[in-house]
């Protein structure tokens, strides 16, 4: 089996696990995760503890590697550039219970917003206009952000 070619692994392949900062030992986990091309990609926080610009190379190959390969993709994120980027379809849960789901642009037209992240604080904030109350109730948080790709 070989390591897949992504040009951020460069330079962390000889060194110990144990010696990468928490953003190496990121990228070298992604590597590991695409090494066997699965169908479904599991992917919590991928880019978290990630600089932007090393961030935007983990998105843009992850995003090369679903097209190329036609995997399925679920992104637990908080990083709602990431969301509104990568996913085809949003999850918003609170306390393992769906508050709202739909693409990144139906959320942000049913929101009235101008990005995920703005509707991400609302409902978080308890700030989701009334005609919304069947998606989210005041005055609790949403917790979690999930998204999916589909295959192609």
């Amino acid at each position: 089996m070989r390591l897949p070619r992504i040009a951020i692994l460069t330079g962390l392949l000889k060194r110990p696990y144990g010696s990468l900062s928490a953003g190496q030992r990121t990228r070298v986990s992604l590597a590991k995760a695409v090494l066997n091309e699965p169908d479904v990609l599991l992917l919590d926080e991928p880019t978290a503890s990630l600089d932007p610009d090393v961030g935007d190379r983990m998105r843009t190959y992850l995003e090369r590697y679903q097209h190329r390969t036609g995997c399925t993709m679920l992104l637990a994120s908080h990083h709602m550039g990431e969301v509104e980027r990568m996913c085809d379809d949003v999850i918003m849960l609170r306390a393992g219970v769906v508050v709202d789901q739909g693409s990144p642009r139906a959320l942000i037209e049913r929101y009235g917003r101008g990005t995920m992240e703005e509707v991400f604080l609302d409902v978080a904030r308890g700030r989701a206009d009334a005609r919304l109350a069947g998606h989210c109730r005041r005055g609790e948080h949403a917790r979690e952000l999930a998204g999916t790709r589909r295959r192609e």
